[in-house]
């Protein structure tokens, strides 16, 4: 993350006074936030990681979200004015709806996201419907035959095309962000690692990285 502002969480208690500051949360998706693919993907995971190999990345998942939850419990923060953020959850007029489905499901994620909102914050839709109906055609595309082989099959465009539509959907996001953050609030995002905004974002929003 080369250039990027990086502080402890303590360093996200004082927002600058009037201005606008973004809580960065690089995030590991669980099973539970795979929705229709979900048993396809597990399916595949298994069959190339060995049962064994896929509970240890489970479990590895698992710490990760145990380490995001103890890291936002250290937040102090003025959650009416929080904005939440979420990888994957479409600006739609549902989004609260989504969310609590997927806790229901077993999300770590999305369970967290509850919380917070219980404690004051909003939270936002976040993505292009059409931008995550994409990338959808384009996952099932390779797991929901559950065969390996279909992921090595036309690798090249495979990657062409994930990497376009990473970029749009960064950019989108980047832009609801700046669109509805307002000035003396605090947005909180939950993106996952292969994501990167921080360029889009207009210049003002101070972007905090409490987890390294």
């Amino acid at each position: 993350m080369g250039g990027e502002t990086r502080t402890c969480a303590a360093g996200a208690k004082d927002p600058e006074s009037g201005g606008r500051t973004l809580i960065y949360i690089p995030i590991i998706h669980t099973q539970a936030d795979m929705g229709a693919l979900s048993e396809s993907i597990q399916r595949l995971k298994v069959k190339r990681l060995g049962r064994k190999g896929w509970e240890r990345t489970v479990n590895l998942v698992d710490k990760l979200w145990a380490r995001i939850e103890q890291a936002i419990e250290s937040l102090i923060l003025p959650y009416e004015r929080v904005r939440l953020y979420q990888d994957g959850l479409p600006v739609c007029g549902r989004e609260v709806e989504i969310i609590t489905e997927l806790a229901k499901a077993g999300s770590r994620n999305h369970r967290l996201l509850l919380r917070l909102r219980e404690k004051g914050a909003t939270i936002m839709g976040t993505e292009s419907s059409e931008l995550l109906v994409e990338e959808y055609q384009l996952v099932k595309e390779v797991f929901a035959s559950g065969k390996p082989k279909v992921a090595t099959r036309g690798e090249a465009r495979q990657k062409a095309l994930r990497d376009s539509l990473l970029k749009r959907r960064d950019q989108y996001i980047a832009r609801r962000i700046n669109d509805t953050l307002l000035a003396g609030e605090t947005g909180l995002i939950f993106l996952g690692m292969l994501h990167s905004v921080r360029s889009w974002l207009d210049k003002d929003i101070r972007v905090v990285y409490p987890i390294h």
